[in-house]
Order: C-alpha cells, then sequence, then structure tokens
C-alpha cells in the first residue's frame, strides 16, 4: 500500500533528527511536524466550511513554504503553488481557478497581490503579527483532521499547455510518496543524508524530486530561498548537502561561474533533475566529484523517459514501459529513424510523433476544473502528452519539440499567446508572433518578432520602458531576442506561420534583431 504524506509525517514526529535547515535555523523532524500541525489547525479555524479548503502558497523556498506544504498534508486539504515570477491578472486568475479561500504570503510578495481580484480570498501574511496571533490561539486548541487516502488530491501544480491559459494539475498524496520513496530507494537516500532544495517549491520538480524523497526517507532538507549559481557550492558545504534537484538549466548556470581547484572538495553525492544537456550533465559531474542522473518526465507525470548506462549522446534515454511514439492522426506507432551519413535523420516525417503513454494515465489524476484538457491529453484510454519524439532502431528515444506552442525557459514551460497579447499594448506594434529558439544550453529562449505601425521606428530604450511597465509581465516572458520585420509569413488565411520563423532563427533572416543579456532588460543591436 502507498503511503499518505500524512502517516509519513506522523511516523516523523518523535523523531529528533533535522529536517530543516534555513541559514543558521534548524528544525528537528518532530518540531517541523509540530509546526506543520499548528499552522493547520490556525487555517482550520478561519476557512469558510461552504467553500474548498484550499490554500494558496505564494512564497520562495523559505521554512514557512515548506511548513505550508506539511501542514496541508496533515491537515488533509490542499494547497496550491502559486507561481512567484506570475504578475497581475494571470496571478489572480491562478489564485482564483485554483478556489484558494485563503492565500499565505510573506513581506516580499504581498505586494503582487495588492489590488487583484481574488475571488474574496483572505491573504494572510506569514511575517505578521496577524499570524503569530493565529498561531498562538491554534496552539491552545488542537484541531482534529480527517484521514485521507493515497488518491486524494494534496496539491494543485500550474503548469502552461496548448491554449495559453495556465492549467492546475492534480497532484495527489501518493503522486507524491510514491516517487519519493522510489527515488529514496533508488539512489540509496536515507536520514544521513541533507537533500539542498533551491528549485522553487511550487513547481512539480522541487514537490516530487526533492521534497518528497526528503519526507520519505527523513533526510534533512536545506532551503535555499531561490537558487543562485554563485552560492552554489558554498551552500553545498555549509549544510553538508550529499544530494540536489535540478529543472531546466541551474548545471549550466552552474558551470558558467569560475572554477575553483578545491571544486570537487565537497559532500554533494548525487544531482537528479530534468532537461540538462549531455555536455552540461558530463562537466557537472566531472567538476564536482558527483553522479548526475537526467530523466525526462512532465508535471503531469504520465510519461516517463529515464537516462540508464548507455544512454547515446542526445538520447532522452529508456522509455518507461507502455510508452511508445504513435502518430497522432493515425494513431499507429511511427517506425524507427533511419541516420543519414553525418547523424542526421532521414525520415523525420514518419518517424516523429507523439510520445504517448498506451497503458493509461499513470498516476496522472487529471486538471483541475478543466474537464476539456482532460479530454485533449486522454484520448482513446491513453494519455498524449503533446511532446514529439523519435527512437533509433534499438528503442532509445529523442525529443524532437512540442505539438502545442510551448515555449520551455529555464525549466518552465511559457504560452506564446499571453505574450503577444502582452506586447500588442504598445501602440506602435501592428502584428506580432513569439515563439522559441533554441537556449545556447537547454530548453528555449524567447523570441518575437514584430511588425510595426506604418512610420513608427523601433527605439529599444523606449521598448525596455514599455515592458517595465506592464505589471503581468512575468520574469521569464521578456522576449530575449527581438526581431522588427516588415512582413510575418502567412498562410492564405492570414494565420502566421510560425515555423518558418523558428527555422530562420535569431539571425531574422535579414530583418534587424534586437537581443538583450540573459539577466538583463536592455536591448543591444546583433
Amino acid at each position: 500500500m502507498t503511503d499518505t504524506l500524512q502517516r509519513l509525517l506522523r511516523q516523523r514526529e518523535a523523531d529528533s533528527a533535522p529536517a530543516l535547515l534555513f541559514g543558521d535555523q534548524e528544525w528537528s523532524w518532530r518540531e517541523y511536524v509540530e509546526e506543520s500541525t499548528r499552522r493547520a489547525s490556525a487555517l482550520a479555524r478561519i476557512r469558510d466550511p461552504q467553500r474548498p479548503f484550499h490554500v494558496g502558497l505564494l512564497m520562495n523556498n523559505t521554512p514557512e513554504m515548506a511548513m505550508g506544504l506539511a501542514a496541508a498534508a496533515l491537515g488533509g486539504y490542499v494547497v496550491a503553488g502559486l507561481n512567484t515570477t506570475r504578475r497581475g491578472e494571470g496571478l489572480a486568475r491562478d489564485a482564483r481557478h485554483a478556489d484558494c479561500q485563503i492565500v499565505l504570503t510573506d513581506a516580499d510578495h504581498a505586494g503582487l497581490l495588492e489590488g487583484l481580484d481574488l475571488a474574496g480570498a483572505r491573504v494572510v501574511e506569514v511575517d505578521s503579527p496577524e499570524w503569530k496571533q493565529l498561531l498562538a490561539s491554534a496552539a491552545a486548541e488542537r484541531q482534529e483532521f480527517p484521514e485521507v487516502e493515497a488518491s486524494d488530491l494534496f496539491m494543485l501544480i500550474f503548469t502552461s499547455g496548448t491554449t495559453g491559459e495556465p492549467k492546475a494539475v492534480q497532484v495527489t498524496h501518493e503522486k507524491v510518496s510514491f516517487p519519493g520513496a522510489h527515488l529514496a530507494q533508488m539512489f540509496g537516500l536515507t536520514d544521513q543524508d541533507v537533500f539542498y532544495l533551491s528549485m522553487p517549491m511550487f513547481h512539480s520538480n522541487a514537490i516530487m524530486a526533492g521534497w518528497g524523497p526528503g519526507v520519505a526517507c527523513g533526510a534533512a532538507m536545506a532551503l535555499a530561498p531561490k537558487f543562485s549559481a554563485s552560492r552554489f557550492i558554498d551552500d553545498i558545504r555549509r549544510y553538508g548537502a550529499t544530494y540536489m534537484n535540478y529543472v531546466g538549466k541551474p548545471l549550466a548556470y552552474v558551470l558558467a561561474t569560475p572554477p575553483r581547484p578545491d571544486d570537487a572538495d565537497n559532500p554533494l553525492k548525487i544531482a537528479f533533475g530534468n532537461e540538462a544537456n549531455d555536455k552540461d550533465i558530463a562537466a557537472f559531474a566531472q567538476r564536482f566529484g558527483c553522479w548526475v542522473q537526467d530523466g525526462f518526465g512532465s508535471t503531469e507525470g504520465a510519461v516517463v523517459v529515464s537516462r540508464v548506462p548507455g544512454t547515446p549522446p542526445g538520447s532522452l534515454g529508456r522509455p518507461q514501459e507502455g510508452i511508445k511514439i504513435l502518430d497522432p492522426v493515425t494513431g499507429q506507432e511511427c517506425p524507427p529513424a533511419k541516420f543519414g551519413p553525418d547523424g542526421e535523420v532521414v525520415n523525420l516525417d514518419e518517424a516523429v510523433g507523439e510520445l504517448v503513454n498506451t497503458a493509461g494515465a499513470g498516476l496522472f489524476a487529471g486538471y483541475y476544473k478543466d474537464e476539456a484538457a482532460d479530454a485533449n491529453r486522454m484520448r482513446g484510454g491513453m494519455y498524449w502528452s503533446g511532446d514529439l519524439a523519435y527512437r533509433d532502431e534499438d528503442g532509445w528515444v529523442y525529443f524532437a519539440g512540442r505539438t502545442s506552442d510551448w515555449l520551455r525557459v529555464d525549466g518552465e514551460n511559457l504560452a506564446a499567446a499571453p505574450i503577444e497579447r502582452l506586447l500588442l499594448r504598445h501602440p506602435d506594434v501592428n502584428r506580432v508572433a513569439v515563439y522559441a529558439v533554441p537556449d545556447e544550453s537547454v530548453g528555449d529562449q524567447v523570441m518575437a518578432a514584430i511588425v510595426l505601425r506604418d512610420g513608427a521606428e523601433f527605439e529599444p530604450r523606449e521598448f525596455e520602458k514599455f515592458l517595465d511597465g506592464q505589471s503581468d509581465l512575468g520574469t521569464k516572458m521578456r522576449p530575449r531576442y527581438l526581431r522588427v520585420a516588415t512582413e510575418l509569413p502567412s498562410t492564405a488565411t492570414n494565420k502566421i506561420l510560425k515555423r518558418d520563423l523558428v527555422r530562420e532563427g535569431v539571425g531574422g533572416a535579414g530583418d534587424p534583431v534586437w537581443e538583450r543579456d540573459p539577466r538583463g532588460s536592455s536591448y543591444w543591436r546583433r
């Protein structure tokens, strides 16, 4: 029987071993469970019984964020991870869609909620006197919590999809506890290990590959509010971290820091995550003297491809049993790829298909309040991932792109349409297309091709100020490249042919292209 997170945490309520590490602060498992229980009691006292007991968490990786997760597991209610990079109406929409009746936030993020329509949700700052008073009252009167089952809902984690609006993936207790126990067993992780959690805890990677395994094996969890490449190795040594999780480009960011002669002198044993490229995996393992295990999966969790010994360069690895590559039109399995003399695939049209779990949904419990999205994912009793891939004669899987209009930036999915709508607010922008171009390391960068109104000229400094003034511009939505085009390739029905723009890349096919530094906001002419 799969354990619930509630039972796993209760098993630690007398454990004096360290559970949370944050700067110079430390909480034992006993203290972690006790403090989290108190928070669940406080929230139960102020909840509206006529509304779903859903609590939004809008914080970085702080002790309060970690306690907010454990409180939901112990209290038998649902948390919604609110993305700290979302802004304005997008953030408000997520909180409303998740039916949050309470939103816990802190002084660093409370301002993001000011003036937003949260459908009556009560906003509570965890560093306020109000929260301290609520916790003090809860300590005097313990609440009785409902017993949960493995299939009960624990968390809503937002991801982006083909429609351009984030979808809330329903994450059950078993969807966290099962992979948590599996990873702990696979890597031999125990209560003697220290996990380094620097990926955002509103994201599935941090929950299923970081916090979940930590709860499963009783390891200490060292929290970094945000990932920092410059602080990485110092943090690993400071906390004695033996395990870390990652998604996207953290390995590349760390490798970009100046190497030190003693880099390999550290306690890190295992780095596990998604979306690192072969070059960075090898370089990171060599530089820091650890084992890097990279896999392929999504928040939904229905399709898993794992790198195993012998995985060829460029391949995602071996697919989980039941995962096949099917033609989305015919439903038939695609033939293996054929390679030319230079390693190029010569039959892409027939070899590329969609990654499909033909055995069913796996641990995917559906999207919250989105029957249309569920129906799109589950067709013919099979889970269609929306990810394109091909396989070679030996069964190794290679990623080929996405069926929908997604961008994968720094480990997060972004949709193009909301960014396009935002750019069209500029009075001089007449037409726009947003699309993905390859990142120099892994994943995508945001590129926008804009057509200005007649007589207008592109002024980079003015455009930067315009972007700065958009309150709902998420931190990862700002285009890295801006192509100022005279025309956009279109079909006869005036639909923009983004595939042509993608093929022309950052060169812009002769159009002027402006670029900004990865960490900056100013644009310069390429």
